[in-house]
Parts: C-alpha cells; structure tokens; sequence
C-alpha cells in the first residue's frame, strides 16, 4: 500500500489552468499507482481552466465549494460538495470558480498511453 499524506503532496502546474494550486495524491511518482493518477486542486475566486479538449477521459469531485463546468456547446453545469462528473476523452470543458470562496475537487485521470 503507498500511502501520501496530505501534508507530503507535492504541487504540479498544469496547462491552461491559472488560480489554481494543484498538489499530486497519488500516482506520477507520488505512489506506484499504474492505472490512474490523482490530483487535489484548490481553486480560488475567479480561478479555473480555460476551454480545452484533452485526449484522455477524466473525472472530477468537488469536495469544497462550487465549481462551474461549461461545455464546448454553451452548457453550464455548477458541481457542488461531493457532486462529480466524468468528462470523455475529446470533450471540451472549461472550469471556474464563480463564488467567492475557494472551491477545492478531486481530479482521476488515466495514465497517456505508453510511446512505442
């Protein structure tokens, strides 16, 4: 069992995200984990990541706060304590923070496929 406490996480920046700490859970060297990885953002007011569209599928649990995800095609969908969602592989998605507390969510995604 690999066990990361929270007080051991260690941050990591990812694209197109801005007002956002984001600390590593488990995998990518965090743990051993080799199927998925996972990730804690703390997203504050007015913070989020902008209209994008990634290759891999992943899911998102809102465990503080409000986030709001909008779609490619205009849907805006606000996700609240332990509200989640999965968003597939290809999917635009924008998030945001609109309320004036910080929201923090839990982020699962796979792994990129191995070069050959």
């Amino acid at each position: 069992m690999d066990v990361t406490r929270y007080r051991d996480a260690q941050p990591y920046q990812a694209p197109l995200h801005h007002g956002i700490t984001a600390l590593r859970l488990q995998g990518f060297g965090a743990s051993g984990a080799d199927f998925a990885w996972a990730g804690l953002s703390h997203i504050l007011p007015g913070g989020g990541a902008d209209m994008d569209a990634g290759p891999l599928g992943k899911i998102y649990i809102v465990i503080e706060g409000e986030i709001t995800v909008t779609l490619a095609n205009g849907t805006a969908t606000v996700l609240r304590k332990l509200d989640s969602c999965y968003i597939p592989p290809g999917e635009a998605r924008e998030v945001r923070n609109k309320d004036n507390a910080v929201a923090s969510m839990i982020v699962v995604m796979p792994y990129p496929p191995k070069e050959p």
